[in-house]
């Protein structure tokens, strides 16, 4: 099962059980990225595995020019009876702000060359990512979404 499926599904399931937050946002005032280089990890629920490992990479700077901010994603199944093959994605991102809870909080928009989805995460702080959906809502158990800063 590909990520952008399972997600995809997971979105849908979400949506479908009244799980998406329409919530405050927990966002914690910070700088934002500003290093050239940051590095994002965690583990996300599957109903097939133990776990979908993600390492996300932020290459550039908030205030930097667009072109210079890029993404590399990628994506681990931990024990999946079907062992699928591990995904990667590398493409630009940009700064959005605002979700339909907090008009202030700070989305980055992952968008892979080639194919692939667009990913939505929110800054929950200057150490924590969370995937939220292309409306840019938080999920109910946003935690079990969070990525984590090495």
């Amino acid at each position: 099962m590909q990520l952008r499926s399972l997600l995809a599904g997971s979105a849908m399931l979400a949506l479908l059980a009244g799980c998406a937050s329409g919530g405050p946002a927990d966002q914690s005032p910070g700088e934002g990225i500003t290093a050239s280089q940051q590095e994002y990890q965690g583990t996300l629920p599957c109903r097939n595995c133990d776990g979908i490992d993600l390492d996300v990479t932020l290459q550039g700077d908030e205030m930097g020019a667009p072109e210079q901010r890029t993404f590399t994603l990628d994506a681990t199944y931990r024990n999946h009876p079907q062992t699928p093959p591990d995904e990667n994605y590398a493409g630009n991102w940009e700064v959005l702000t605002g979700t339909p809870s907090d008009p202030d909080a700070t989305v980055y928009e992952l968008t892979p060359n080639g194919e692939g989805q667009i990913y939505y995460f929110q800054r929950i702080n200057d150490r924590t990512l969370e995937l939220i959906d292309p409306e840019r809502r938080r999920f109910e158990n946003g935690e079990m979404l969070q990525l984590q800063r090495r």
